[in-house]
């Protein structure tokens, strides 16, 4: 029996990120949490190039996951390339999981002095660019950070075809239906993206909650064994010794995404409420439980997010607040539960906000605080995110903060429910499909 190759989803938001950086000096380096799509970024990438009439002799892949590369070292490496280089011919080297070859930067480093090359490489671990990668190719890399699905991505993997068209009154009516033709509520299908995440791979096993189980542990155990545990050892450092410890720190954070955190108040909750109850246990010293954090940013699984004082114009090195990368993770880890869903939805927006490209902190304004403010280039965002936006009180609390800003920048809430979407006090209202779904 011929074994199909499964077909490509395209991912352009990524995808041209690549294009644009095509043929330049610039190593492509694609980042992100395990299986969230790097390996099939590259696949479309070479699948570009071969349809752009690059010739296939012209390409070479190289997943070292694979076991058709088992115990390779640097020098094998270089030399496996070498030997396939063409002569008088421009060559398309892609990397997958690179980092399991030790000392592989110091063959990248020699393909691009060289050879005639266009290097993509992709890695699990932001170690891979804070110290290894940086040493040898200070500027001369670019990176393209990978995200599991946006709710946009998240329809369209699953079958889903999102159609918009104006009523009489010249409002856009949105619509959304599968490949037979049947109408969804686009409300339910959100509720579905919140509950079980953005994994590329669920496309493929289903929506049903023991195959969703089963495939997101196989994530977590991806990220956490592979790119913590194991890494440290790799690296000769043992900061990391304990998963028992690492797995509470986990569900902490998951369990407290939007909330103010600090590794002091981590180590706190975990003694007081039992969590380290095992035997001969002790509460963890706070560099060691931010050493356990800095490790899961590094893994891509949880994301950091900096107080700003908008008045002062400066970093608060105060409380921040920690994201997870997918709500599929998150509910793997706490249970299927209902509930937080104001957090959910924040943690949501906040991940739609980096794959917009913008950099996000959170804003302070004397005692208030202001969700998001969302920079990129000389373009600044401030944004509040609800689950309500119908009640008059809800209304005054989201909407003060904002007010209390002077300058001239966009100013918006985003609220999943909201029966009046309109501008006030120049501060606009967006319903948050709207948000996700433009």
């Amino acid at each position: 029996m011929i074994m199909q190759k499964p077909i490509l989803k395209k991912r352009d938001l990524y995808l041209n990120r690549m294009i644009a950086f095509q043929d330049t000096e610039m190593i492509k380096v694609i980042t992100g949490i395990r299986r969230c799509g790097k390996s099939s970024l590259m696949k479309l990438m070479a699948q570009h190039l071969r349809e752009n009439g690059i010739a296939q002799d012209q390409i070479l892949e190289m997943n070292f996951e694979s076991m058709s590369f088992p115990d390779m070292d640097v020098r094998g490496f270089y030399e496996y390339v070498k030997a396939r280089i063409l002569p008088e011919q421009r060559m398309y080297l892609f990397f997958d999981e690179v980092q399991r070859i030790a000392g592989w930067e110091n063959a990248v480093n020699s393909f691009r002095v060289d050879f005639d090359c266009d290097i993509y490489i992709t890695g699990s671990n932001a170690y891979l660019l804070s110290s290894e990668l940086s040493t040898y190719l200070s500027g001369r890399y670019v990176e393209i950070k990978v995200l599991p699905l946006s709710f946009k991505e998240f329809l369209d993997f699953h079958g889903y075809t999102v159609t918009e068209k104006k009523s009489p009154t010249g409002a856009l009516k949105r619509r959304i239906t599968d490949q037979d033709g049947d109408i969804y509520d686009e409300r339910e299908l959100f509720n579905e993206y919140a509950r079980f995440g953005g994994m590329p791979m669920l496309a493929d096993v289903g929506l049903e909650i023991d195959r969703v189980t089963a495939a997101l542990d196989g994530v977590y155990s991806a990220a956490v064994v592979n790119d913590i545990l194991e890494r440290e050892k790799r690296k000769g450092r043992r900061t990391i010794t304990d998963p028992i410890l690492l797995r509470k720190i986990i569900m902490f954070l998951a369990d407290n995404i939007g909330n103010n955190v600090s590794a002091t108040s981590i180590g706190n909750t975990l003694v007081n409420e039992g969590l380290l109850e095992e035997k001969g246990r002790r509460k963890p010293a706070v560099h060691t439980i931010q050493s356990y954090i800095e490790a899961l940013l590094e893994a891509y699984i949880f994301y950091e997010i900096k107080r700003f004082d908008i008045k002062g114009k400066e970093y608060l090195r105060t409380l921040g607040k920690y994201y997870i990368v997918d709500m599929g993770l998150r509910n793997y880890l706490l249970g299927y539960r209902d509930g937080d869903s104001g957090h959910i939805l924040e943690n949501i927006i906040y991940f739609e906000l980096l794959r917009q490209g913008y950099d996000v902190a959170i804003g302070k304004i004397d005692n208030q605080e202001v969700d998001f403010i969302a920079t990129k280039a000389d373009e600044k965002k401030y944004i509040q995110v609800t689950e309500n936006m119908n009640a008059p009180e809800t209304r005054d609390r989201e909407l003060a903060p904002l007010r209390k800003i002077r300058d001239n920048y966009e100013k918006m809430v985003i609220a999943l429910d909201c029966a009046l979407t309109h501008t006030q006090d120049g501060i606009k209202i967006i319903k948050a499909l709207d948000f996700l779904l433009f």
